[in-house]
């Protein structure tokens, strides 16, 4: 093969860069890979054997075998390593070139790098890709941000490679600059939300129905054939029927109750915040996780703060259609403040993002992936401008019909001592979003007496400050 044929290049050579890679060259694709790791290069040349592949290890050779404008991918992980491959390339590069991360990349680093590398006469796409090893070998779901004259460079390539739902490819542009690094945290922040949310049913189940492990993985799976069906209720089923090969006991049961993350649910909040969007069930399952990180001292708590909990109050069958309805709404719950923040973000750093776009996208090979996304994909479809999907008539008819599951839900969780937190937050929100007045008239009165910050009053315009303690 000629030195300058190759159609695109990838530096990280791990598995799931391998698994691109490959996937790119079974869509007849030539491609070109680039490892300091001469393992991970030779694992490349093994795995691609009689496929239009090639690795490297020199940087300069790398970058000279793919054609103009070179279109490069790196897949390393986010933070330092992101600006060291950047440094080591950008001396090989050349005007029109431009590098594509795909990792999970903060976006105000991804906004940094655009900058740097436009001022140096070349591009940069963030683009979040969700699938993981499997999905990038078959099929992932692809969120790239950045130019339409970049993204034209590599479309052919990612909408080949991409998952499909009914036959469409699951890659779009989302927008300018950071765009595609937003989507994809945005993404990881309703993953973590619905995790959270079907392992607190789990909880549920198992200490106060007292179900086993395979009764749980029966009802996950019978769930996953209806209105649930999706990627994450699927695999718990996996999860929770796979016997350790040592024991031969349930592996669910011996491993740790430490959750462990990586950033990107709490960049979603932290940035939530920033914005004054309220997305509370995702951001109880970030805490969530830190709360199962203080194991030391929950065993501590456990002997001290003993509880007089009363028996979960419902029977059997009752409780499992209260839970498949609870999880069906705190679902699309999470779907909705995922989105609402989506929006508002979009707005505020001008990504242009289409939320129609984001639900197509994410309908196939990513880890969010269910049933539900059409039926949201339909209700932007109708109303591009929805402020928020609670609004939908369509999603409004189906929060009013199984609301009353979740407060059941909580109540029966609460009266058994079983922490419910996403699923609590998820009723306070809908509580609290369509509430037309909220206590927070008596928040300002406090605030401005002790700060005299001021407040807004409902029969007259302007700010106003009060001298609450008269002398």
């Amino acid at each position: 093969m000629a030195e300058t044929q190759y159609d695109f290049g990838m530096v990280g050579l791990g598995t799931m860069g391998r698994a691109l890679l490959l996937n790119m060259a079974d869509h007849g694709f030539a491609v070109a890979g680039l490892d300091t790791d001469t393992g991970k290069v030779d694992a490349l040349h093994t795995e691609g054997a009689g496929k239009p592949v090639n690795g490297f290890t020199d940087a300069q050779t790398f970058v000279q075998s793919i054609r103009k404008p070179r279109a490069i991918m790196m897949l390393v992980p986010a933070g330092a390593p992101v600006d060291s491959v950047i440094h080591s390339l950008s001396p090989f590069l050349e005007s029109g070139d431009f590098l594509i991360d795909g990792g999970n990349s903060y976006f105000k680093d991804t906004d940094r790098r655009v900058k740097q590398m436009t001022e140096q006469g070349l591009g940069f796409i963030g683009m979040g890709v969700s699938g993981g090893e499997s999905g990038a070998r078959r099929g992932p779901s692809m969120m790239p941000g950045g130019t339409p004259e970049n993204y034209e460079r590599i479309r052919p390539i990612v909408e080949a490679v991409a998952a499909k739902f009914e036959g469409k490819p699951c890659v779009a542009l989302m927008g300018s600059g950071s765009a595609g690094h937003y989507v994809k945290t945005v993404h990881n922040g309703i993953e973590y939300a619905v995790m959270q949310l079907i392992s607190e049913v789990y909880d549920v189940m198992k200490r106060g129905l007292g179900m086993s492990n395979a009764e749980i993985a029966d009802t996950f799976e019978t769930w996953n054939e209806a209105e649930l069906q999706s990627f994450l209720v699927q695999i718990t089923t996996t999860v929770l029927r796979y016997q350790d090969e040592t024991t031969g006991k349930d592996l669910v049961d011996l491993i740790s109750d430490k959750a462990k993350q990586k950033g990107t649910g709490k960049w979603t909040s932290q940035d939530a915040m920033d914005l004054g969007m309220p997305i509370p069930t995702i951001d109880v399952a970030v805490a969530a996780r830190e709360m199962s990180g203080l194991k030391a001292e929950r065993v501590v708590a456990t002997k001290i703060l003993t509880t007089s909990a009363n028996q979960y109050p419902y029977a059997k069958d009752e409780a499992i259609a209260i839970l498949r309805s609870t999880l069906y709404l705190t679902m699309l719950l999470s779907y909705a403040q995922g989105l609402a923040l989506l929006k508002e973000a979009s707005h505020e750093y001008g990504y242009g993002t289409d939320m129609q776009t984001v639900a197509k996208v994410w309908r196939a090979g990513c880890i969010i992936r269910s049933r539900s996304l059409e039926t949201i994909r339909a209700a932007y479809a109708s109303n591009p401008e929805l402020a928020n999907l609670l609004v939908d008539p369509t999603i409004a008819q189906i929060v009013l019909e199984h609301e009353g599951a979740l407060r059941k839900s909580v109540i029966g969780a609460i009266q058994a001592s079983i922490p419910v937190p996403s699923m609590s937050a998820s009723i306070a929100y809908l509580d609290g979003y369509r509430s037309e007045r909220l206590p927070a008239n008596l928040i300002q009165g406090q605030r401005d007496l002790f700060g005299a910050h001021t407040y807004e009053r409902v029969d007259q315009e302007g700010s106003f400050h009060t001298h609450w303690e008269k002398d």
